[in-house]
């Protein structure tokens, strides 16, 4: 910015009482101009910036502050929100004359969000603006390669919002770094921010959005996750504001279930979820109020596209329960033929990532797929197990339970969960090495309760007995009156078919004296 600029919009800006400011790109042209009041200046909304969230957006804000004072907070959140190149105020005398100049720009390391220059006299301000920038976005790129995503997909920010005491912070995070992770995502950094009060807007408030926003310019991210559910109203703001992709927990599990879905029933239930959450969702404001698909003769303003669209979830939806309803039947005889043959059933039921498919494998000598990660199994998979008394059970795996399950999963995986009220008995695996065992059982029975199926007979299993020393999973499994194993030592697992044997004894011996 030359002397004479400064000097008139300095002068200019006296004479009427207001900031004055211009908005100026790298090559030196004036994109826009802006007269504010006498105390600040409003820029309007401005178009999608180049490369999305990677790079500044190539223009800096120039403008005056009429009492001289310092850049303001309002100036830093211009800087971080509209990823400007920089912000420069021009210190207006009593005069009317062009004092000092305040200059800030987005600081690329974790230590800081900004960086304020030392003032400096208008006459003389000696910055070379393109280099300075240029040495901005080559330290971003430094430091995005020093922490690149560990090979998943796509690299994310999480936001954890606390407006509630949490016993355990620590282990929440790291429960949605590993839904992150099952999702092919890699964290790269989290925001935490404890609130009194939790803003209606952003969830967040206004100045830690800042940081989140300057966190994932650092990072080179492009989508945020935040560890609670969004409305909408919510999302369509943070997205309008950050540039950014945004999505919740909620739509984080979603996205996991439609990724591991294999039968034609799990992927009917995911897209049944995935349309329940898309339905409050679709965009309340419709732009196109006028745009009509009544065609000819067609009375009255027709349809909007947002009823059309609600209108089309709605078809999909009933078309998707007809299918599934066929599917149900279809499960229905099969589970009829199985009762008729008078074999016991055991669910096996339990928090995910517990090793469920590992037990399963294990008890049967099978080979389901299992893999260290939530939700690696989603649809049933039954297996036969010969007890050493010489009489079978059949022995079904179900999909893993989680802390605050979606209710779009739970009424759409109603008839997966359908094969737990078949079951005699109701096999809950525990891993016993996580800090949380307590907190996952409670959340399981929760679901149970939900299910109607708290009164079904349950046995405790406490995996992963290798991962703690031995004294604790004894003293664990004698407090809750199970069984501890290792689902990959094969000789653990003779206390647990003894105990199992005694259980459908227990069951059937009960069920014919009923009869």
């Amino acid at each position: 910015m030359s002397y004479e600029i400064a000097r008139d919009i300095a002068r200019w800006s006296h004479e009427i009482g207001r900031q004055i400011g211009c908005l100026v790109g790298r090559d030196g042209t004036i994109e826009m101009v802006l007269v504010g009041d006498a105390s600040s200046v409003y820029i309007p909304e401005l178009p999608k910036s180049r490369e999305g969230n990677r790079r500044l957006r190539g223009l800096r804000l120039i403008h005056t502050h009429l009492n001289m004072e310092p850049l303001t907070q309002d100036d830093f959140m211009d800087l971080i929100f509209l990823r400007l190149d920089c912000v420069a105020a021009v210190g207006v005398d009593k005069h009317g004359g062009a004092n000092q100049l305040h200059v800030c720009h987005i600081f690329p390391s974790e230590d800081a969000q900004w960086v304020v220059l030392p003032p400096r006299p208008c006459f003389n301000v000696n910055i070379n603006f393109i280099e300075l920038v240029k040495s901005i976005e080559e330290e971003l790129r430094r430091f995005r390669s020093s922490i690149r995503a560990d090979g998943t997909k796509d690299a994310a920010i999480l936001v954890v919002v606390l407006d509630r005491q949490m016993y355990d912070i620590d282990a929440h995070i790291m429960e949605m770094k590993e839904l992150a992770r099952a999702a092919g995502i890699s964290i790269v950094d989290t925001v935490i921010q404890k609130v009194r009060k939790v803003n209606p807007r952003y969830l967040i408030g206004k100045g830690k959005l800042s940081e989140v926003m300057v966190r994932a310019l650092q990072h080179g991210v492009d989508l945020l996750i935040f560890d609670r559910e969004l409305n909408p109203s919510q999302v369509k703001a943070l997205t309008d504001t950050t540039e950014l992709r945004v999505i919740d927990r909620t739509q984080l599990i979603l996205d996991i279930f439609a990724q591991r879905a294999r039968s034609r029933e799990g992927k009917i239930q995911v897209e049944m979820a995935q349309l329940r959450y898309l339905m409050p969702r679709l965009n309340v404001k419709d732009d196109a109020l006028s745009r009509l698909t009544g065609g000819i003769g067609a009375r009255g303003p027709g349809e909007t596209k947002l009823e059309v669209d609600r209108r089309r979830i709605k078809k999909r939806l009933s078309h998707l329960e007809k299918e599934l309803k066929n599917i149900r039947k279809n499960r229905y005889e099969r589970r009829r033929k199985r009762k008729k043959q008078g074999m016991p059933i055991i669910s096996i039921i339990g928090y995910t990532n517990a090793g469920k498919s590992t037990l399963l494998n294990a008890l049967t000598k099978s080979e389901v797929p299992v893999a260290n990660q939530f939700f690696a199994t989603l649809d049933p998979t039954s297996r036969r197990l010969r007890f050493p008394k010489d009489f079978e059970v059949i022995i079904t795996d179900t999909v893993g339970f989680i802390s605050n399950l979606p209710r779009e999963l739970v009424d759409a995986f109603a008839a997966t969960l359908e094969e737990l009220h078949d079951a005699d008995i109701l096999l809950h695996v525990v891993d016993i090495s996580n800090p949380r065992f307590d907190d996952h059982i409670e959340s399981v029975h929760k679901i149970l309760k939900q299910l109607e199926l708290d009164k079904k007979p349950e046995l405790l299993v406490f995996n992963k007995m290798d991962l703690v020393p031995s004294y604790y999973a004894v003293d664990i499994a004698k407090r809750f009156g199970g069984v501890c194993v290792s689902a990959l030592e094969r000789s653990t697992l003779k206390p647990l078919i003894a105990r199992l044997e005694e259980h459908v004894e227990m069951v059937c011996f009960y069920d014919k004296v009923s009869a």
